[in-house]
């Protein structure tokens, strides 16, 4: 049996989201191999039978490694062991039949299927479209053209990768609540699953995205990155907890959307530098946490190592100031949400002391139970985007003219896009005291606590309410007859 390795220096440039093609066909090697060794341990089940498409008499050698190397083929070939090791019947083979789309622009050609029609789609996680109609599957092809164009003048290297990778194109239902899904599973290398993008650049974003969760899966198949056992974490990308192997998943996923809006921005517009901005901060933080946190194995170490040293030349890389600071405060946005949303605070040691006059420190969170996949989202981020993208012009960059003072229900947002940190702390405020406030609530905040607490922590001058919103918010509702100030004030010392 074959064993699939990579040098270190390969291993330093996969990590980077730079791998040579002679990297991509390992990986891809090592996939079909997998396939293979769980075809044979099905056979080998009472109840299986050999695949129509492996046992075809008329079948040749490439046609047989063809059919190995199909994402379908093989998520059909891990579902069916999952059902014969369960006891249960297999699934029925699949009938491959999905719309072939290719794309050629300056002599590099992208190759994919359709796939609307195989039972065993939703085993990527989503929910699948209904078969397409003809003129649904040439919005697809139009899409990709336009998207493939793009890379190809613009990010040749990623879409060499890409490429390489891509050969199953999943179509998902949207959802009304998110501004896009996509999605892959470590049984089907090379498939993505993926909602219906608005525009050719969404397209090439996503595509680079979920090739990069392909390329990990693939990765994790050769390497332990992560130990086992650890526990859920913070995730830039998610509302939910998340293992770290999710985490890094994220980071490396959007490491090269990063790179993406990096090459956009350097003759785009402000969404691109907002872009590249934020998910370059978001990427340097996961790598932080991931090697700060105990999780890695020595291979992870390496891995998540090369991924922050390439994003840490972006870091000194210049952005508008203002675009700059909507960034990172996107950022800060997201993980106060999912604070509030996902730990909570036993605050009565801190109030016991308190009462009898004792120093105490703030008590450490705890995650709350229940919850499931999420992803952020937030209306403030909305109002960036659309800021960004608006005719008019202030502090640097694009604003909507919908979001000048007084225009909107929402003075607090308005005074902080503006930058007005002050007067967007007293906007806040006032929302929060037209909240009720219960003592000793049980469960998590309403929708509404969090958006208000989440802007609180935003342009707080305390840093004990923009790190640990959740547990001022805990002492807020435990003292009612206290102002958020004093409350403030005093948490303020229980960091020191």
């Amino acid at each position: 049996m074959r064993a699939f390795r990579l040098t270190d220096t390969a291993l330093a440039e996969l990590a980077a989201g730079r791998p040579s093609a002679a990297t991509v066909g390992e990986l891809r090697r090592s996939q079909i191999s997998r396939h293979l060794l769980l075809l044979s341990e099905t056979l080998k089940r009472p109840g299986s039978q050999i695949p129509f498409w492996y046992a075809d008499s008329g079948a040749t050698a490439d046609t047989r490694a063809a059919a190995l190397a199909d994402p379908m083929r093989a998520l059909h070939t891990a579902a069916t062991l999952a059902a014969l090791r369960a006891g249960a019947a297999p699934p029925p083979e699949p009938v491959i039949s999905g719309h072939e789309l290719t794309a050629t622009h300056d002599g590099l050609t992208l190759r994919v299927r359709l796939e609307d029609t195989d039972p065993l789609r939703t085993r990527l996680g989503l929910t699948p479209s209904r078969q397409l109609t003809a003129a649904e599957v040439a919005g697809w092809q139009r899409l990709l053209t336009e998207a493939w164009r793009l890379l190809v003048a613009r990010h040749r290297p990623a879409a060499t990768t890409l490429a390489a990778t891509l050969r199953v194109l999943v179509p998902i239902e949207p959802d009304p609540g998110d501004a896009g899904l996509s999605a892959t599973s470590a049984e089907a290398f090379g498939a993505v699953a993926l909602s219906p993008p608005p525009d050719a650049p969404t397209l090439a974003v996503g595509l680079l995205h979920e090739c990069q969760h392909s390329l990990l899966n693939a990765t994790r198949t050769l390497f332990d990155l992560i130990e086992p056992g650890s526990p859920a974490t913070y995730s830039p990308w998610r509302d939910d907890p998340r293992p770290p192997f999710g985490l890094l998943h994220g980071a490396y996923a959007y490491q090269s959307v990063a790179r993406f809006w990096r090459t956009e921005s350097r003759t785009g517009g402000p969404v691109a530098q907002f872009e590249f901005a934020r998910w370059r901060a978001a990427v340097h933080d996961a790598t932080d946490a991931l090697l700060d946190g105990g999780y890695l194995t020595a291979a992870g170490e390496r891995f998540v190592r090369a991924m922050r040293a390439e994003v840490t030349t972006w870091l000194s890389e210049e952005v508008d100031p203002g675009v700059e600071r909507l960034a990172r405060d996107a950022n800060a946005d997201h993980r106060a949400r999912w604070r509030l949303r996902n730990l909570e605070v036993d605050t009565e040691p801190l109030l016991d002391a308190w009462r009898q006059g004792w120093p105490s420190r703030l008590p450490e969170p705890k995650l709350r139970a229940g919850g499931g996949r999420a992803h952020g989202r937030s209306d403030r981020l909305d109002l960036v985007h659309r800021l960004l993208r608006g005719p008019a012009t202030v502090d640097g960059f694009e604003r909507d003219q919908s979001l000048q003072p007084g225009s909107r229900e929402r003075p607090g947002d308005d005074a902080w896009l503006r930058g007005e940190a002050g007067t967007a702390l007293s906007a806040y405020e006032k929302s929060l005291e037209s909240l009720n406030r219960p003592s000793r609530p049980k469960g998590p905040p309403s929708p509404r606590e969090v958006d208000v607490w989440a802007g609180i922590a935003l342009v707080a001058p305390w840093r004990s309410v923009r790190e640990r919103p959740e547990a001022a918010r805990a002492v807020y509702l435990a003292l009612e007859q206290e102002t958020l100030f004093k409350i403030a004030e005093r948490l303020e010392r229980t960091l020191n």
